[in-house]
C-alpha cells in the first residue's frame, strides 16, 4: 500500500530499524533514533543496490517519488542510477572548482614566474578589478561570448581601448590553458575578434628634422642639471636604447676593450640579450662618466642613493627643463629619431630593426639573433655618431 504524508509523520522510533515501502523499490528507512530516510533498492547487473535520497520531511513524499521515477527511467536505458548520481555529483564539484577565476589564477601562478614581477602583479590586479567580478564566479564552460564581450566593453567604455584588447588576449590565454588541462573545449575569445574597435595609433613625440635635431643636441650639451643626467642625455641619442634600458645600465654590462654594451635578456623588453656597439663618441662619454660613478653598480645612480638608478621620468623631466614639451620630445623619442633618419640614409632596414631590438617573429631565430648584422651595425653606429656631430656643428637656422 502506498505511503501517505500522514502515515510517514506518524512513524515512531522503536529502537530498531524498520522499513515502510511506497512501491517501485522506494521506502522510508526509520532509524532506531526516529530519523526517517528515503531509500530505494533496485537490481543492476544481477546485484541489489541502494540509492539514498535524503531525510523526510526535507525531501517530501512527492520529491522522493520523482527521484524514484528518474532512477527507473535510467534503468530502462541500461544506466546504473548510482553511477549516474556519482558522475553528476563529480560534475557539480568540477563546475564549482573550475570557475573562470580559479583557472585564471592557476594559469597566472603557473606562468607568472617567467614574467617581470611588476608586469605579473599588474595583470593579476587588472583581472581582479575588471574580469573576476563579472565572470570569475562562472564555471569556465558556462562563460559565453556575449558575457565576455560585455565584460571587456566595460573597459572600452572607460576609453581604455588598448587595455580592452589586452584583456581579451589574457582571457584567451586562460581559455586555452583550460583546454590544455581538459577543463574547456574551446576558446570563446576567438569568436570576438573585431568586436572591439582597434586602438588609435599614437606616435611617441620625437624630432626628426635635422636642423631641430642639431638644436636639441646643442641644448643637451648646455644642460646644467644633475651631472649624471647630463651624461644620460648625451648617451641617449648615440645608443637609442629604450629609456628603461638606459637608466638601468650597469657598469658590468660594458666591455671597454671591445667597445660594446651587452644588455642582459632580463633587462630587455623582448627577453633576449642585446648588443649595442659603442661609437668613439659614446666611449668618450663613458670615460667621463666613469670618473663620477664608476665605483658603483649603476652608470646613472639616483641623486638620493647609489643603490638605485635614476627614475623612469628623469630623462623626460630634463627635456622639459630644457624647454621641450611632451608633445615635442620624449626619452623614447631618440629611438624614433634614429629609426627615421637611418632609414632615410639608406642603411639596411634589418640592421636598423635589430639595433632597435624590435620583436623577432620567429622565436627560434630570436634566440640566436642578438649578434645578427653586428659588423654592419658597428659601422652604422659610428656613422650615426659622426652624423650627429655634424648636425650639432652645422644645422643652424
Amino acid at each position: 500500500m502506498p505511503l501517505t504524508d500522514t502515515a510517514i509523520k506518524n512513524l515512531k522510533a522503536t529502537g530498531k530499524v524498520h522499513k515502510h515501502f511506497d512501491g517501485g523499490g522506494l521506502y522510508v528507512h526509520v532509524s532506531p533514533t526516529g530519523s526517517k530516510l528515503w531509500r530505494q533498492f533496485y537490481r543492476f547487473d544481477g546485484k541489489v543496490k541502494t540509492l539514498s535520497y535524503g531525510a523526510y520531511p526535507v525531501v517530501s513524499l512527492k520529491m522522493a517519488r520523482d527521484l524514484r521515477d528518474q532512477a527507473k527511467a535510467l534503468l530502462a536505458r541500461g544506466i546504473d542510477p548510482s553511477a549516474h548520481k556519482k558522475a553528476a555529483m563529480q560534475h557539480e564539484r568540477e563546475l564549482t572548482e573550475n570557475t573562470f577565476e580559479n583557472i585564471a589564477r592557476e594559469w597566472h601562478t603557473k606562468f607568472s614566474e617567467r614574467w617581470e614581477p611588476k608586469n605579473a602583479k599588474k595583470i593579476l590586479t587588472r583581472m581582479e578589478k575588471d574580469i573576476f567580478p563579472f565572470i570569475g564566479f562562472l564555471p569556465i564552460t558556462d562563460v559565453k561570448p556575449k558575457e565576455l564581450l560585455a565584460t571587456v566593453r566595460r573597459i572600452e567604455a572607460r576609453g581604455a581601448v588598448e587595455y580592452a584588447h589586452r584583456t581579451m588576449q589574457y582571457c584567451g590565454k586562460v581559455f586555452r590553458y583550460a583546454i590544455a588541462t581538459g577543463r574547456a573545449e574551446r576558446d570563446i575569445s576567438a569568436d570576438l575578434r573585431g568586436a572591439i574597435p582597434p586602438p588609435k595609433t599614437t606616435h611617441r613625440a620625437t624630432i626628426t628634422d635635422p636642423v631641430k635635431v642639431g638644436q636639441l643636441l646643442r641644448a643637451i650639451d648646455s644642460y646644467e642639471g644633475y651631472a649624471v643626467v647630463a651624461y644620460a642625455l648625451k648617451l641617449a641619442p648615440l645608443t637609442f636604447v629604450r629609456p628603461g634600458e638606459l637608466r638601468g645600465a650597469e657598469w658590468a654590462e660594458f666591455n671597454f676593450d671591445k667597445a660594446e654594451w651587452r644588455i642582459p635578456a632580463g633587462r630587455m623588453k623582448m627577453k633576449e640579450q642585446h648588443i649595442v656597439p659603442l661609437a668613439r663618441q659614446s666611449m668618450e662619454i663613458l670615460e667621463g662618466l666613469r670618473s663620477l660613478t664608476g665605483n658603483g653598480k649603476y652608470l646613472f645612480p639616483s641623486v638620493r642613493t647609489d643603490t638605485r638608478s635614476i627614475s623612469d621620468n628623469t630623462i623626460n623631466a630634463a627635456l622639459r627643463r630644457m624647454g621641450y614639451a611632451k608633445e615635442e620630445m620624449t626619452g623614447h623619442g631618440f629611438r624614433s629619431m634614429a629609426s627615421t633618419l637611418l632609414n632615410e640614409q639608406g642603411w639596411n632596414r634589418d640592421a636598423i630593426e635589430r639595433q632597435l631590438a624590435h620583436a623577432e617573429r620567429s622565436k627560434v631565430r630570436a634566440a640566436y639573433n642578438f649578434a645578427e648584422f653586428l659588423p654592419e651595425r658597428r659601422k652604422m653606429m659610428q656613422a650615426w655618431a659622426d652624423y650627429l656631430d655634424e648636425l650639432r656643428k652645422t644645422s643652424v637656422q
